[in-house]
């Protein structure tokens, strides 16, 4: 009975290790992913959407649908960046490092070179966007309002139906946010994390991120908008990912976290 008592020991004790590797590997993957999706969403094209479609539109229809994109858009990153765990760890550690560091100091130039007010350009460029898209819109509204009218309510049912339940805002925010993410630093970046990290981790930060960016965005607005740094956040983003680029040299690729 000692003998057995004495190997069961062990069992319980590897069980407890591997718990505490995988609380840690997540709690990794989550802080790493949310802190770089800061940086690199902060002043961001995808930020300003969400920042201006909100000072013209209801917030929270505004809110619904660049969570939504941004949602999916994390979710299907973090599948990209799991498919390319059939390769040894060791090669997608040191592969992400180094586009870690490239990503870093690529954004440590940009931020060197852009100026003060660099961040005017990208709002005056998004907000001729969304200016197109309302005159689609407005259009679209000019070309079935009187026809839905005069064709009785027949036609008008459906178009109601359809309006509650997907209002044109709603898809406009969203299409607006999954095209501007669509190859994105941030998606990029959440690729290269989920082939290195707890994907779940990843995830879960990833998503916590881009939902504080786009409130404050959709919360600010326009003042946000306008008194950000992009040149400080890019700045600052640089660092960030220089800095897990360098962490690689003192973890081991197979510590799990």
């Amino acid at each position: 009975l000692q003998k057995g008592s004495s190997q069961a020991a062990p069992v319980h004790i590897v069980n407890e290790e591997s718990a505490d590797k995988t609380n840690l590997g997540f709690i990794h993957a989550f802080v790493a992913a949310i802190s770089v999706i800061i940086v690199s969403e902060l002043g961001d094209k995808t930020f300003f959407i969400a920042a201006i479609m909100a000072m013209r539109y209801n917030r929270l229809t505004v809110l619904a649908g660049a969570m939504l994109a941004l949602g999916l858009m994390t979710c299907l990153s973090v599948l990209f960046g799991y498919a390319t765990t059939v390769i040894p760890r060791v090669y997608t550690y040191y592969v992400s490092t180094a586009l870690f560091a490239i990503f870093g100091i690529r954004m440590l130039r940009e931020g060197l070179k852009m100026s003060p007010d660099e961040g005017q350009e990208e709002l005056e460029e998004v907000q001729a966007e969304i200016k197109k898209k309302d005159e689609e819109l407005q259009r679209t509204k000019l070309l079935n309002g009187p026809g839905d009218v005069e064709s009785g309510p027949g036609t008008t049912i459906p178009q109601k139906k359809w309006l509650h339940f997907i209002s044109p805002i709603f898809v406009q925010a969203f299409t607006l946010t999954f095209l501007a993410e669509w190859g994105d630093r941030s998606q990029l970046t959440t690729i290269v994390l989920a082939a290195r990290e707890d994907p779940y981790g990843v995830a879960v930060g990833g998503t916590v991120g881009h939902c504080l960016c786009t409130g404050l965005a959709v919360i600010g607005g326009r003042m946000i908008a306008q008194k950000i740094s992009v040149r400080t956040v890019t700045i600052i983003g640089g660092i960030v990912f220089l800095a897990f680029a360098f962490s690689a040299l003192f973890i081991s690729p197979d510590s799990g976290f």
